[in-house]
């Protein structure tokens, strides 16, 4: 791992401290607490890893494109509201902007209405000091509420109303636009920020057309444009990418993205013994795949938050260690969620930094830290792998294999 890459983080960095969520599909009512910078979720499939790592893109899809659209390719209410869930769905977030500052709670409720989903609740809240009382300097429900402008809204402030256009509209997306609200500007740059990966391999194997692009796509069918804009803006960069890349893949020399006549742009990977390079679509799959999450992790303005689903497909294991120290480093600039199977990128993971996902008996999903199971810690400080005491069924449930019921923990009274 290079250096330049490992920098100290940047008190400006906001990080996440605490996610609840209500009614959303199988995640009936459940709290992430306490969130590291990097967090690991485990589980068997069908467990809600990937329903949790949905939230993250549904929010960030609802900043981005709208409420409506994020509703509607979801399936609406009908596909989205957990089984015979009454009330709205529900989302709040607990956060600080920086180290050091007040944490915001970020609260949205949203329902089906006559005419499609709408905001029934949306509130930002914070204190000042640490016996301060709570106080919410924006509330909105409906398109119709109030917000208090200002640096430092405080509770003796004027709150200005405010009429949205419709109710399907999220204040913050909307308020967070303009210069009299930088708190709710703030939360709205971001969340629109967020970079949630559904990497698909063959996408990166396209042939977009030709320009330099800042960031990775979700699905990777930008791939070439990242590494042409990283070669005309960062070249530095780009080599740290290529030195990670020579490392693990043997006898890889470069990657190049060069235009085309129609005004494509082709990549092309270059073996060390050979003269000339070979296109994408020849490469094997995990070259590309480590080639799009370097692009990613190694991005000179990294996103805030970076969600990486299952990254050990298509990698050989002893890969695996090394791709958790990369995304360790990117930790320091950005929150990083990632969901696994894999024990061998578990091995490289803390216990409070892995939350293990299962289904009680009403089929909703609850989850546990690692460090909390008991027994976990006392084996983990005997020198024991994270990876192994799970694969040797020492976490007593979350196991595909057999009828896992409430996980025992260290905790009087914790499920």
């Amino acid at each position: 791992m290079t250096t330049a890459i490992v920098q100290k983080m940047s008190k400006g960095i906001p990080r996440i401290e605490s996610l609840k969520v209500r009614n959303y599909r199988a995640l009936k009512n459940i709290t992430l607490d306490k969130l590291t910078p990097m967090t690991v979720l485990l589980g068997p499939n069908g467990s809600g890893k990937s329903t949790i790592f949905d939230v993250f893109n549904f929010l960030s899809e609802c900043f981005q494109y709208g409420l409506r659209h994020a509703w509607d390719r979801r399936g609406r209410s009908k596909e989205l509201k957990s089984r015979g869930a009454d009330g709205p769905i529900v989302f709040e977030l607990k956060y600080r902007e920086q180290s050091g500052t007040p944490v915001i709670t970020y609260h949205l409720a949203i329902d089906e209405g006559l005419k499609g989903p709408e905001v029934v609740a949306e509130w930002l809240q914070w204190r000042h000091g640490k016996t301060g009382k709570p106080f919410r300097f924006l509330e909105f429900s409906n398109g119709l509420g109030k917000a208090v402008s200002g640096e430092e809204p405080d509770e003796t402030d004027k709150r200005s109303e405010s009429n949205l256009r419709s109710p399907d509209l999220i204040a913050v997306n909307t308020l967070g636009q303009l210069s009299d609200h930088p708190r709710v500007a703030a939360l709205r740059e971001f969340i629109t920020g967020w970079y949630v990966s559904y990497l698909a391999i063959d996408q990166t194997r396209h042939q977009p057309e030709a320009g330099p692009q800042e960031r990775l796509s979700k699905n990777g069918d930008n791939l070439p444009n990242v590494i042409q804009y990283l070669k005309e803006q960062h070249p530095e960069r780009l080599e740290e990418i290529f030195a990670v890349l020579r490392k693990r893949i043997p006898r890889l020399e470069r990657v190049d993205a060069a235009p085309m006549p129609d005004g494509r742009l082709l990549l092309q990977i270059k073996d060390a013994p050979f003269e000339q390079p070979v296109l994408s679509k020849f490469a094997s799959d995990g070259t590309m795949k480590m080639l799009a999450y370097l692009t990613v992790l190694y991005d000179p303005e990294p996103p805030h938050f970076i969600g990486i689903e299952e990254p050990e497909n298509f990698l050989h294991p002893r890969l695996l260690p090394e791709l958790a120290e990369e995304c360790r480093a990117a930790a320091e600039n950005s929150q990083l969620l990632i969901t696994t199977h894999s024990p061998f990128l578990l091995n490289a993971m803390r216990a409070e930094e892995v939350r293990v996902l299962y289904r009680d008996e009403e089929g909703f999903t609850q989850v546990v830290k690692a460090s909390d199971i008991q027994g976990i810690p006392q084996m983990i400080a005997a020198g024991a792998s994270l990876g192994y005491l799970w694969m040797e069924g020492h976490f007593g449930f979350g196991d595909p294999l057999i009828n896992s019921g409430a996980p025992k923990t260290g905790k009087k009274g914790k499920k």
